[in-house]
């Protein structure tokens, strides 16, 4: 039972705290009007009550003792109008039981104290929109019909003190709504700057609200400063390391250039080549895409771009669907490297690429698919991981990659607040590659 009541709790921190804020407000009016409200309008009815079934009781003794019905009927008239009350002998009987109508708070206890203190009370009606109480005695001369105003038997207007309670309770509920905003508000853009920075957006953010909140924000704060640093410390490492890799390669390069041309030489060449196109793998695995600036761009346009940009190298893809609408902050270079990693591996691996961008409210989707062998379910997970060569077609020795293809579009997803999903392609049989980012 807890845990069904637990989904329907709400999510969110706000309405949380409404929660705790407003079940406690509503429990103690409940308890003050139930404890406090209620025993008060009746003790005050039962008092003015009783004070008017003193008078009822001496006009009905004095109708007992009159010798007949006319001076009972003069006794009456006398008194009545002495007691400021209305009185009518002998009456007509025109109703069988008591009534009361629903909302008439305190008319339970009006009709308890006639029927406990007044002898022979046949029955009595309580009518709010009449204003008065009408109350059928049986005396020694006939039934005798009273009239009396309702605000003489029970505290007049008893709802004024419940609206005026709940008009009070939502006021100070309102008041402390906004004094509960502004401590909740810094823990919100605390959690929005965090988000940010996961999806490598870097957002001003000021520590404010109470003591714990600033803690936080403080040790946020110093976190994200020494990732920067760290990050601009490896990427100054990386650019020197490729410019000493580079000028040896380069040297090397032009001097086997100026060797007769020979088989040995030509080996030498590709052999020189396939080390630069491995050092420039490496170094865009470890420089990763962090050091590139966010902007809005749209989805569509960029896949569509990458596409003729890789049919224009002879790989045989085509853009298969763009689907939805709208603009995206992302690092335009840092998807195009992941795309064209993924795209490269679908033509190596296979004949034919097709690449798919669906666009919702929240997410991009980037698909690339194609016919060629696939990679077996057990081995998708092991074949993100850095430097994974899953059969000896992908040896760099024999022309294929170092591994590194899919782990970097996977480092490239995380720092969008994304993943990369591999999977089975439905048209073409076979790997599906998802790229999915956050929007």
């Amino acid at each position: 039972m807890f845990n069904r009541l637990k989904y329907l709790l709400p999510r969110g921190l706000y309405g949380r705290a409404a929660l705790i804020l407003i079940v406690p407000i509503v429990t103690i009016q409940l308890v003050v009007s139930v404890a406090f409200i209620q025993r008060y309008f009746e003790r005050v009815t039962h008092q003015l009550t009783g004070s008017t079934v003193i008078e009822i009781n001496y006009l009905l003794e004095r109708v007992a003792s009159a010798p007949d019905l006319e001076t009972a009927q003069a006794v009456v008239a006398r008194l009545a109008s002495g007691l400021d009350l209305q009185a009518r002998l002998p009456a007509p009987l025109d109703e069988a039981t008591d009534y009361r109508q629903w909302q008439d708070l305190t008319g339970g206890e009006v009709i308890f104290v006639l029927r406990r203190d007044v002898p022979d009370v046949l029955f009595v009606e309580l009518r709010a929109n009449l204003g008065l109480a009408r109350l059928w005695v049986n005396s020694a001369k006939g039934p005798v019909l009273f009239l009396i105003d309702r605000g003489r038997l029970s505290a007049s207007n008893p709802h004024q003190l419940l609206v005026l309670m709940i008009a009070t309770s939502v006021l100070m509920t309102i008041v402390a709504y906004y004094f509960l905003r502004n401590q909740l508000r810094p823990i919100t853009l605390l959690a929005d700057a965090a988000a940010a920075f996961g999806k490598g957006q870097n957002v001003a953010y000021r520590p404010r609200g109470a003591q714990e909140v600033r803690a936080a924000g403080n040790a946020f704060l110093d976190m994200r400063g020494r990732i920067e640093k760290q990050i601009e410390q490896r990427t100054l490492m990386l650019s020197g390391i490729s410019h000493d890799l580079r000028s040896p390669l380069t040297r090397l390069r032009l001097g086997l250039s100026m060797l007769p041309e020979a088989e040995e030489t030509e080996d030498l060449l590709r052999d020189v080549a396939d080390m630069q196109r491995l050092v420039d793998e490496f170094l865009s695995f470890a420089r990763g895409d962090a050091m590139e600036q966010s902007e809005s761009v749209d989805p569509q346009d960029l896949a569509r771009r990458i596409v003729e940009n890789a049919q224009r190298t002879g790989q045989a893809v085509v853009l298969k669907l763009a689907e939805g609408q709208g603009m995206a902050v992302m690092r335009p270079s840092a998807i195009t490297r992941a795309l064209e990693n993924l795209i490269g591996n679908a033509v190596r691996y296979g004949k034919n690429a097709e690449v798919s961008v669906i666009v919702t409210p929240r997410l991009v989707r980037f698909v690339v698919e194609d016919d060629g062998p696939g990679i077996a379910i057990a081995r998708r997970d092991e074949a993100l991981h850095p430097f994974t060569r899953l059969d000896a077609a992908r040896d760099p020795n024999r022309g294929g990659g170092v591994g590194l293809g899919l782990s970097i579009a996977v480092d490239i997803a995380r720092s969008h607040g994304g993943t990369l999903r591999l999977g089975e392609s439905p048209s073409l049989g076979g790997l599906q590659a998802e790229l999915i980012i956050a929007r």
